[in-house]
């Protein structure tokens, strides 16, 4: 049996997985992110890596991280939430464990396990992914293979246009999707109205102790399920954006399925609901055309270390 490892490594912890060639994880392991020193990032994966591989036949080592990654699947360009810059990890690694590795951006290697295995896995050419968390992410494949442009960075659906001249987005412009359609503007936009209407907030208000300020997704997830007016015009909100940007997709690229992932998916149609109205009305002038089936991200927490483990197998 052909076996890979995929480390999926966040802000806060990397998760590390042995799996075959039918996208099973055998075995896992999971660590702190040391996320403001590059040596002891470095070390922990080798770490994890080491691990898993002892005892069992590996053949190679695919390694997700959240930053640009460059058009040679090798080097960490830059990672915003990590101390990763110009980081060589590919050859860190491969020298460190006597493995093969790649590395590639977490949101590709997500939406490449759900193409592969989950919620897109009977698509045969095309898929578009928004993941949903903190920020907006996003994975496109077309052809059967992952779209990554000339410099290795593509498919940064979060930083398209929405707004012009709108909220200022940490990307240094203006009006970007991802901030109308995260996860942090979920909670920007329940916080707003539980000051605006403290009184249809009541519910929303009690589970974060009257604080406003202590507003946070899951509380808004939470009061949203039991029917806080103001929560569930929150993911109204976020849903309308949501569905905006994948019509826009669809009318460029015509994917076979559009899939949402993320953490925020976790609120199945308090979010799925608004975001399925909003991009059927904004491809309603499509007519009989057909267009993309939107679904739920099936894969959750194992996506970045399955996608990563079939690209480095793929490699």
């Amino acid at each position: 049996m052909t076996l890979t490892i995929g480390v999926d490594v966040g802000g806060t912890k990397v998760a590390a997985g042995v799996v075959d060639v039918s996208g099973n994880v055998l075995a896992e392991t999971r660590r702190d992110t040391p996320a403001d020193d590059v040596a002891k990032t470095r070390d922990v994966i080798v770490e994890v890596v080491q691990q898993l591989a002892a005892g069992r036949e590996i053949e190679a080592v695919g390694i997700g991280a959240a930053g640009w990654i460059d058009a040679s699947r090798s080097k960490v360009l830059f990672a915003p939430n990590l101390a990763w810059r110009d980081e060589p990890l590919r050859d860190h690694v491969r020298s460190a464990v006597g493995l093969p590795a790649i590395v590639e951006n977490d949101a590709n290697v997500a939406a490449w396990a759900e193409f592969r295995y989950g919620a897109a896995r009977h698509a045969d050419d095309s898929m578009i992914m928004f993941t949903i968390g903190t920020g907006v992410g996003g994975g496109i494949v077309l052809g059967g293979e992952l779209v990554r442009g000339a410099h290795g960075v593509a498919a940064e659906l979060g930083h398209m246009l929405a707004v012009p001249d709108g909220h200022p987005c940490g990307c240094g412009r203006l009006g970007c999707i991802e901030q109308y359609a995260s996860g942090s503007a979920l909670v920007r936009f329940a916080r707003a109205g539980a000051r605006q209407e403290p009184q249809r907030a009541e519910g929303l208000l009690k589970l974060a102790g009257g604080d406003v300020e202590a507003i946070t997704g899951p509380l808004v997830t939470a009061a949203a399920k039991s029917g806080d007016p103001v929560s569930t015009e929150a993911f109204a909100q976020l849903g309308k954006w949501l569905g905006m940007g994948l019509a826009d997709m669809v009318q460029i690229l015509d994917p076979q399925v559009l899939v949402i992932g993320g953490g925020v998916v976790d609120a199945g149609d308090l979010l799925l609901g608004p975001t399925q109205r909003s991009y059927v009305d904004a491809l309603a002038q499509r007519g009989r055309l057909p267009v993309a089936e939107v679904r739920p991200a099936e894969l959750g927490n194992t996506a970045g270390m399955i996608g990563a483990a079939d690209l480095a197998r793929r490699r």
